[in-house]
């Protein structure tokens, strides 16, 4: 396909993601109609849709209208093409441009810069105080790809040679050596051995950084409480839990961990809602949230998202942050995580559980932003009383 082709390509998905269908179904349906596309082709179409996702914004000012015409000439405007190099340029390719588009098209209000929604922007200036303006740049651009070296395998210098003999490069992280950010040869991850056996995991920088605040966990009895893909039970399983078990509101969710805990050479216990037996040491419950710390990449939730949506949100928190706290041994921790930016889901809610529980003390809170981390992403750990 010609760049322009791929212009045309992303521009028919944007028309239906506008119009209300998921992202990953309207490329998927994409894909399936044009088996003429390579895997280069597709991925290159991903990435145009992608980040016009995330500056859905500031490209429709540019372009001149929201829609998948208008966010492919915003780009075109914001990166200094020609457009007439994509519009018009050979079969495939957006039709040519008129002269009302051509007309059409400013800068963007410093609102519209955000490529943030209105009704969320005076909640996030509040949450983030001076950092604002800095990480909403970020959430603009595409995150890093992470990696989490599953040390009952490997240690961290031997996955990180397992991938190198694959063509994909990758260097730790300076806080957490077991975390190693992807620097070359990401599209090759899928199909390598060293993901395939288990050495490593894909996990933000994050929420490993999250999990590494619980410190060893050597002898005790653990409960992912919102397990979800499994991510961080795969992570609890690694710290050395001596008992883990996996519980989600939605089972379906945790469809694959059977096979990932497999692969990871992890034993986790994973069950239904309403068998969850016996009383933990800890109890983990990264809980159901906005997603803004993870923006850059799910970018269409930031558009999805609605006040009434988050209101429903802040009360599931609540409500779980109660059921997590009944699961506990007296003395146990109580570690709540969000991927959320936003100080209602954060440090609002554990304060507002302290003043329900007053027998729970906080240990340790961590607000990470895409600044000096990776995802926006909070940490909360309680202990119940002393022990």
């Amino acid at each position: 396909m010609t760049p322009a082709a791929r212009a045309g390509a992303a521009v028919t998905i944007l028309e239906r993601i506008l119009a209300g269908e998921a992202a990953e179904a309207a490329l998927t349906r994409w894909a399936r109609a044009s088996r003429y596309a390579g895997s280069g082709d597709r991925a290159a179409v991903r990435d145009l849709v992608y980040d016009a996702l995330r500056r859905r914004r500031s490209r429709a000012a540019l372009g001149g209208a929201l829609t998948g015409r208008g966010l492919i000439l915003g780009l075109c405007r914001e990166e200094g093409l020609d457009p007439d190099s994509l519009f018009g340029a050979g079969p495939h390719a957006p039709e040519p441009l008129t002269e009302a588009e051509r007309a059409a098209g400013r800068a963007p209000t410093p609102d519209e810069a955000t490529d943030l929604p209105d009704w969320l922007l005076p909640a996030l200036r509040a949450s983030l105080g001076p950092r604002f303006e800095a990480v909403a740049a970020a959430l603009r651009d595409r995150a890093p790809v992470w990696l989490r070296a599953n040390r009952l395998k490997a240690a961290p210098s031997a996955a990180l040679a397992a991938l190198r003999a694959e063509g994909i490069t990758a260097e730790p992280s300076a806080e957490l050596p077991g975390a190693l950010r992807i620097t070359e040869g990401a599209r090759r991850l899928n199909g390598s051995a060293a993901y395939r056996d288990g050495l490593v995991e894909l996990q933000d920088l994050s929420p490993q950084l999250a999990v590494a605040t619980l410190g060893p966990l050597d002898g005790l009895a653990a409960l992912d409480f919102c397990a979800g893909g499994g991510g961080k039970t795969l992570a609890l399983a690694a710290a050395g839990a001596a008992r883990l078990v996996a519980h989600d509101a939605n089972p379906a969710r945790m469809s694959g961990l059977r096979d990932r805990a497999a692969r990871a050479g992890a034993t986790v216990e994973i069950v239904q809602p309403g068998r969850i037996a016996g009383r933990f040491d800890l109890v983990v419950a990264d809980v159901p949230c906005s997603g803004s710390g993870s923006w850059r990449r799910d970018p269409e939730g930031r558009w999805r998202l609605t006040p009434a949506q988050l209101e429903a949100l802040l009360a599931t928190q609540a409500a779980i942050l109660d059921e997590a706290a009944a699961r506990l041994h007296p003395g146990g921790r109580l570690a709540y995580m969000t991927c959320s930016l936003l100080e209602a889901e954060n440090a609002a809610q554990i304060d507002a559980f302290l003043s329900r529980r007053p027998d729970f003390r906080t240990e340790f809170t961590r607000l990470m932003t895409p600044l000096g981390e990776s995802d926006g992403f909070y940490v909360a750990v309680l202990r119940q009383g002393s022990r």
